[in-house]
């Protein structure tokens, strides 16, 4: 794909310099003054100068800033300038400029610029085409879907690790797949919840041979797949105390050694983490290692919950039932419904909800009252909280109850954990920390 950076600099040697410096997917279009600029076209990147004039005393950059974000309000615009005077960078950032750059240019660092807001077009890109032929993937429009895309794009790059932090059924695993690695690099997952504590340290580090009972041959771990790519380890909230020493220890070296070797190997993995928990919370209550949270959490991604961006229903709605019937229609009345529940189960419990209406509704549109049969939906739970109880602890009263009713309903783990799509090992875990008695 080829990208279009608008450039505007009254020093010539400036525009001149730029236009060697950035990539050759990318064209530069210069201006030496904002006398004439085509504000119309299509620029995915801005590079403008904050003095376009001898006058050091006006930011007329700044002005033209302004000017140009009212054209096209998502611009990346960078202001770049020998004047690190701070009121000049702040009026820059107040303007919309994305970020502040100081001249002289370094072109590494340039390259690194655009290569972000590549990224961030493709993720795009991918959005549209995950409505287009109805995957499952990266869908939004709402500003702060894109400012969560921009962020993502921002990240693509960077080594990690990298902590995505969301609720249950936020598309965790979803960023993390739009993180990963360009080309055929690998990309090995794992639900920590799903690994016995016993067995944490083979399948992460691997064994050799007779190492214990039942290691009949060498086995590779997850992180030894994974070199020279990503690992994405999600609720590692659930990681056990003495396995979250042994994985803090690879995260600062680097190195694993197979249980029952002595050799040990250097890899080169980038590990991306996800948590539903608030691991700092955590900490206070001495079940999540300090030191492992300072470890991971310096590069940090916040996936928002679905009721934050309501805006969205309206998309991933048609997104769930183009790819359920191509013969259904979802009427406003309907969609006002949707938009209007909070759901505490995020996207997965929307699926779940467009999967049921689709069944229920008998016309090609489906009504208001069709999403009124989606029994969660209509009848309000109690969250038996009163104004000093947190959002969050109110979210948790509400699962506690479904997940409570659920079981009541049909008495058999299988059928809950299909019903509610999460894993047994998950449902087991929440009966645990609710302290929830079903049987």
């Amino acid at each position: 794909m080829q990208y279009k950076l608008l450039v505007v600099d009254d020093d010539p040697l400036i525009t001149a310099t730029i236009v060697e410096m950035i990539p050759d997917n990318w064209t530069a279009i210069c201006y030496n003054s904002i006398n004439n600029v085509n504000l119309i076209e299509n620029y995915h990147c801005a590079f403008v100068d904050m003095h376009l004039s001898n006058d050091l005393n006006i930011n007329d950059g700044s002005q033209f800033i302004r000017k140009i974000k009212v054209t096209n309000p998502k611009l990346d615009v960078l202001a770049i300038s020998g004047d690190l005077n701070e009121q000049t960078m702040t009026e820059a950032l107040e303007s919309g400029a994305n970020r502040y750059i100081a001249k002289p240019l370094n072109q590494t660092y340039i390259q690194a610029v655009l290569k972000q807001i590549e990224s961030y077009f493709e993720l795009i890109a991918t959005s549209q085409r995950s409505v287009k032929n109805h995957s499952d993937n990266w869908i939004g429009k709402s500003e702060v879907f894109l400012n969560l895309t921009r962020q993502i794009a921002q990240f693509k790059h960077e080594p990690g690790p990298i902590l995505i932090e969301g609720e249950t059924g936020t598309g965790k695993e979803v960023a993390a797949q739009l993180l990963r690695s360009e080309g055929n690099k690998p990309f090995i997952a794992i639900n920590v919840a799903e690994v016995p504590e016993s067995l944490f340290e083979s399948e992460f580090f691997g064994h050799v041979k007779g190492s214990f009972t039942g290691a009949h041959q060498d086995k590779m771990g997850l992180i030894e797949a994974a070199d020279g790519g990503d690992l994405f380890i999600d609720e590692i909230e659930a990681l056990a105390p003495q396995a979250q020493v042994k994985l803090l220890r690879f995260l600062q070296e680097g190195e694993i050694r197979r249980v029952g070797s002595q050799q040990v190997n250097k890899v080169n993995v980038r590990v991306l983490i996800a948590t539903n928990k608030n691991l700092e919370e955590m900490v206070a209550k001495d079940l999540f290692r300090e030191d492992l949270l300072w470890r991971i959490n310096g590069k940090k991604i916040e996936i928002p919950p679905l009721r934050d961006r309501s805006s969205d229903i309206q998309h991933i709605c048609n997104h769930f039932l183009k790819k359920l019937t191509p013969f259904k229609t979802i009427s406003k009345d309907a969609l006002t419904k949707l938009q209007n529940h909070s759901w505490p189960g995020n996207i997965r419990e929307l699926k779940r909800a467009c999967e049921k209406i689709v069944s229920l509704s008998p016309l090609p549109i489906i009504r208001a009252e069709d999403v009124e049969n989606y029994v969660i939906l209509t009848k309000p739970i109690d969250t038996g909280a009163d104004s000093d109880l947190t959002l969050q602890d109110q979210l948790k009263h509400v699962e506690k109850s479904i997940i409570e009713r659920t079981l009541q309903k049909y008495q058999n783990v299988e059928t809950v954990c299909k019903k509610l799509d999460i894993s047994r090992s998950s449902l087991y875990k929440k009966i645990k920390d609710y302290d929830i008695n079903w049987k």
